[in-house]
């Protein structure tokens, strides 16, 4: 999924940027917020960060300069909301990009935007949306981490229409989701699946710690 260095032309690569790099300010501010008040939560906040790096790492082959891999960052996104998932997207997405030929710097706005501010905004959304109303954590973390995953592949094919609009931008949109379908759907899946296997044992282990973090309620706990 990850545009590789030197795919975008440069009018794109700082167009991401410049809606990127807010997000990932905002997102350091409410980490040092977080990490201030409660810093007890510093190691379940590296666990998510390291979920999203071994996760995106996992790609497998695709074509027209990307590939297809899980995001991880529908955990972060449940346990931190969007902004902060972002910041620990970013982190991955430059350790991949330097150490991976994984990605490249001038796409990494682009690939912040894609993977890490919509995808877990619309994962932190539905998450919410589910348990508001009354929907089974299980099934609401299921539901955001799926449609998170593939909505970052959805902005991204429209990432890579918009720079390469061949013959139409249209046309070039449903090719390169087509491109992303095959794989990215039982990507997404599985990534929900283990996702609700990891919140479970969260759940099981420090519920106290959910409960700070306004992940989980009274209602909430009593549907499990």
């Amino acid at each position: 999924m990850h545009i590789m260095e030197g795919f975008l032309p440069l009018e794109w690569c700082l167009f991401w940027y410049m809606v990127a790099l807010p997000v990932v300010a905002y997102g350091i501010i409410q980490i040092k917020k977080i990490t201030d008040k409660n810093p007890e939560l510093k190691p379940l906040l590296a666990v998510s960060g390291a979920f999203i790096f071994v996760l995106s790492s996992l790609k497998l082959p695709s074509v027209t300069g990307s590939c297809s891999h899980p995001t991880g960052t529908g955990l972060g996104a449940v346990l931190f909301g969007p902004a902060v998932t972002c910041v620990l997207g970013t982190i991955v997405l430059l350790f991949q990009s330097l150490l991976l030929a994984h990605g490249g710097i001038t796409t990494l706005g682009a690939n912040i935007f894609s993977m890490g501010i919509v995808g877990p905004f619309a994962a932190w959304i539905i998450y919410k949306g589910a348990a508001k109303a009354g929907v089974s954590t299980s099934i609401g973390v299921f539901l955001a981490v799926f449609i998170g995953g593939l909505l970052t592949y959805v902005v991204t094919a429209v990432q890579l229409s918009l720079a390469f609009p061949i013959p139409t931008f249209g046309e070039s949109i449903v090719t390169f989701m087509t491109v992303f379908a095959y794989t990215q759907v039982p990507l997404a899946i599985a990534e929900g699946l283990l996702t609700v296997v990891i919140f479970d044992y969260l759940m099981k282990l420090r519920p106290d710690i959910l409960e700070n973090l306004k992940v989980i309620g009274l209602k909430t706990k009593a549907v499990v």
